[in-house]
């Protein structure tokens, strides 16, 4: 999108006594002023996650979309800051949409090496081509670049020493493999 400004000048009056005006026509984007800040997305690694999945659940075409659920019985997490388990009880909401994307909505609780509980929930979108797609389903290998697949968590903890998890918000890369998906989750800065 571009805003033009537009500068007026009056002319000189013309032999048939009209004036003319004269117009200055300057083009710019809202990024060429932007601060440094402001122009792109920096990132650093938070933890890599893996999670064991169970067989999906189908609950079929709802009124609103075709509907899956994926039970999460534990994982691994991985990370500089923070490490740990994913404990039993999560869940991933799928919603197989139209178009064949599927977009996803996840709960999960998360114990560091140190006890400490953090609730991790994301949403997320996964797309590809159809034969891609197709090899997902069925377990086979796919490599991660043939797909999207991205995740925004976020975390909320009470303990003290992760308290700056509260505070942020991250970005996640996924890849679906047969015994459940991995990812790389990034904080943005």
């Amino acid at each position: 999108m571009s805003t033009r400004i537009y500068s007026l000048a009056r002319g000189m009056a013309s032999a048939n006594g009209t004036e003319t005006i004269e117009a200055t026509i300057m083009s710019t984007t809202l990024t060429d002023n932007l601060p440094d800040a402001l122009r792109s997305v920096r990132t650093r690694p938070l933890f890599v996650m893996r999670l064991d999945v169970r067989k999906v659940q189908v609950v079929g075409a709802t009124p609103g979309a075709f509907r899956r659920i994926g039970v999460v019985p534990g994982g691994s997490f991985e990370g500089e800051r923070l490490s740990g388990e994913v404990l039993d009880g999560g869940s991933d909401w799928q919603t197989v949409r139209d178009d064949g994307a599927t977009t996803l909505n996840v709960r999960l609780v998360l114990k560091t090496n140190d006890d400490a509980l953090i609730c991790m929930s994301y949403e997320g979108v996964r797309h590809g081509s159809p034969e891609v797609l197709e090899k997902i389903e069925k377990g086979e290998v796919v490599d991660p670049a043939s797909y999207y697949f991205r995740t925004n968590p976020l975390f909320e903890t009470a303990a003290t020493k992760y308290g700056w998890i509260n505070r942020i918000v991250a970005v996640g890369i996924g890849h679906r493999r047969a015994d459940g998906p991995i990812y790389s989750i990034f904080e943005v800065l």
